[in-house]
């Protein structure tokens, strides 16, 4: 054999041998694999080449009582290609490559020379994933979706997103921690998200995805892809206009008064549908956002709105009537070594039930239970207990604070506990508890559980609703219901309320002041103002409560600081409501007045003469127009001084053809919206008075 042909033949036999011992190899290794190797750690190793990946569902939204959404799950897309998949050949690459990104440039946004490079370099290294956009929006996608070679699809045209949903809140902060957030990165969820977490998730889909060159997964399209169930959407009981009203109210008066932080909860009496609730408090920086819940999960001593509870007891015990008298003399009294007193200086004297309801006399209050139940005390927690005041709501809203109402033998209780409870101290409740009590006066004794979700959804079908939940049938008799319900009307007619009164609607309440104990270490008094009640009256419809912890400035009596809000809230609620609108009369429940615009004092004079209404008789100098207010069931007149040419004229409770004749006179030019009778007014009243100015009032 030539030495030629032995080289070559050594040759063959080396790589001979190679092959084999390569083949005993991968045998060998594929025996220790199968007799040898763990099955979890086989498992483990294919899973850095395979996985399953959950599939995100859709988020349900969470809605207002009319459907508009309060927040809902925005889709964003992780855009990729894989510029190596089969179909696409170097022809169809080179071909395509400068209008793609040109195409990629124009939808997302960088130069076409940095999409240029980033392609060639994928397609060269032999990448099977190149990401593009980790957060493109939708219509971005759709534009992407027609680009050259994307538009043939994943398969043929190596086009690849992966979807993922971000909460957002179209209207803002606006009821913003009663909507609430998820449980995430172990914190605690707050509010409807949290609490229907179960029923908005939805359920989870499952993709097998294959890990590919760069380090990325890319899925792949097995058919064992398992579609996710979007979740369920909450249609909740929020009323958007009353709740953008009930915060903007909220906030000018915590910043008017320089208060630390206030809520507000309006509800509907016969459902007990929370239709809004509103909770700020102040930052250092002067800026009011949703901290916590403080009507929900705050309990204090809610003073003397507790009042009502007292007298509502004393009333079904029979131990006094509305018209029996009381001595309060000039409004101090001693419980042992504690002095009780009266925030009207000098006292109320002697006066009756009904009126030391009205007046809010603590005196007055505490006298009649302190001398009808010291023997008993026991009998007059129990009768507490059965209004319910010491029970959780069990709201759909978690961190419900649990009321305190001490029992007789408890280690605090003393002598004064008693007298104290009886006014609204040494008793803690949180203003919706409060508002669910008044809102069952309000509904005629049956107590119902504040709601705030109403039903839940699926693409548009409703598929569970939830009803309402009577919590008591019936929290006291008719008889005491009706008595309690003329007490808390006086209050805004003769009591502690009356700058709340209204003519075009009759709001019956109570107002709170509370003396607040912050600790020993911070000397100044702090105080808690709130105002709650319902309206209108006759027939109740709606209910609210307002309160306000620590006003600094411009007092701090509940008529004053939390009093506006109520009013401003029912004002807004009266506009929008047309059945409201029907209600034409403020009446006490003996005499029946109508309902009287600003009018011209010689007409309204020669009409109501005719209709044999009492009204106020007085001489008022040069006074052509008067706004007539119902007291003590006749309708006194206030002047309307138009006499100042100077300034922009208040024509709010006017009729039209009166209110364009006033503003004309004036010079201004008047645009019209709406029936009925002025509410509002584009150029407020006083403001300097500049002629021709185009002046909008608004009617209803």
């Amino acid at each position: 054999m030539k030495p030629e042909q032995k080289q070559i033949m050594w040759r063959i036999k080396l790589v001979y041998v190679v092959v084999v011992l390569l083949g005993v190899l991968v045998f060998g290794r594929v025996i220790v694999l199968q007799a040898f190797t763990d099955r979890e750690e086989i498992e483990a190793l294919s899973k850095q080449v395979v996985r399953e990946s959950i599939i995100e569902p859709v988020r349900g939204d969470i809605c207002a009582r009319d459907g508009r959404i309060l927040a809902t799950s925005v889709p964003y897309y992780e855009v990729g290609w894989d510029p190596n998949c089969d179909p696409i050949t170097d022809k169809i690459f080179q071909e395509n490559i400068d209008s793609l990104a040109i195409c990629l440039s124009e939808i997302l946004g960088k130069e076409t020379s940095y999409y240029l490079s980033k392609l060639h370099n994928a397609r060269d290294k032999g990448y099977r994933y190149v990401q593009l956009s980790y957060s493109a929006n939708y219509d971005q996608l759709k534009q992407l979706k027609t680009c050259p070679v994307f538009r043939k699809g994943r398969f043929k045209g190596g086009f690849v997103y992966f979807q993922r949903n971000e909460r957002e809140h179209p209207f803002g902060v606006l009821a913003k921690r009663t909507i609430g957030t998820v449980r995430q990165g172990g914190r605690n969820g707050v509010g409807l998200e949290d609490y229907f977490d179960r029923e908005l998730r939805g359920i989870e889909g499952f993709a097998v995805k294959q890990k590919v060159a760069g380090n990325l997964w890319m899925p792949i399209n097995d058919g064992k892809e398992i579609e996710p169930q979007d979740g369920l959407d909450l249609i909740t009981s929020i009323d958007i206009r009353i709740q953008d009203v009930a915060e903007t109210a909220l906030e000018s008066q915590l910043r008017k008064h320089n208060a630390d932080h206030g809520s507000v909860v309006v509800m509907e009496v016969q459902t007990g549908d929370v239709l809004a609730i509103a909770n700020l408090k102040r930052t250092q920086n002067d800026i009011f956002y949703e901290a916590f819940n403080y009507a929900v999960g705050e309990a204090t001593d809610p003073g003397s709105t507790f009042k009502l509870a007292s007298v509502i007891v004393a009333l079904e015990d029979n131990v006094i009537s509305p018209d029996d008298m009381i001595e309060t003399g000039r409004g101090v009294h001693y419980y042992f070594n504690h002095r009780m007193v009266d925030s009207h200086e000098g006292g109320f004297g002697t006066i009756n039930f009904q009126e030391a309801f009205e007046k809010s006399s603590n005196v007055g209050i505490s006298k009649v239970i302190y001398e009808n139940y010291k023997d008993r005390p026991e009998h007059f927690v129990d009768r507490l207990y059965k209004l319910g005041l010491n029970q959780k709501l069990e709201v759909a809203i978690r961190g419900e604070a649990e009321p305190l109402i001490r029992y007789p033998g408890d280690p605090r209780w003393s002598g004064i506990s008693l007298p104290q409870m009886a006014i609204g101290y040494e008793v803690q409740i949180t203003p919706l508890q409060t508002l669910a009590f008044y809102n069952a006066v309000a509904n005629n004794g049956k107590k119902v559980k504040p709601r705030f979700a109403r039903a839940l959804s699926y693409r548009g079908d409703v598929v569970n609703e939830f009803p309402v939940q009577v919590i008591n049938p019936s929290i006291c008799s008719h008889s005491t219901i009706q008595k309690v319900h003329k007490m808390m009307v006086g209050v805004l007619l003769r009591g502690t309320a009356t700058n709340l009164n209204t003519t075009n609607y009759q709001i019956a309440g109570k107002t709170g002041t509370a003396q607040i104990n912050y600790g020993q270490a911070n000397k100044r008094q702090h105080y808690l103002s709130s105002f709650v009640g319902y309206f209108p009256a006759e027939e109740p419809k709606y209910s609210c409560i307002v309160t306000i912890h620590d006003p600094k400035q411009g007092g701090y009596y509940g008529n004053i600081v939390a009093g506006p809000v109520f009013r401003a809230v029912a004002d807004k609620i009266h506009a929008i409501d047309p059945e409201m609108k029907a209600v034409d009369s403020v009446v006490s429940p003996e005499v029946h007045i109508p309902l009287v615009k600003v009018s011209d004092r010689r007409k309204l004079d020669a009409t109501l003469d005719f209709m044999k209404i009492p009204h106020d008789e007085r001489e008022l100098r040069n006074c052509q127009w008067v706004y007539p207010v119902n007291q003590d069931d006749k309708l006194m007149y206030y002047i309307r001084d138009y006499s100042n040419k100077q300034l922009v004229p208040n024509v709010v409770g006017m009729g039209l053809s009166d209110a364009i004749k006033v503003l004309e006179e004036f010079g201004l030019v008047v645009r019209v919206n709406g029936r009925g009778k002025v509410f509002r007014q584009s150029i407020k009243p006083g403001q300097t008075l500049r002629e021709g100015d185009i002046i909008t009032i608004e009617l209803g």
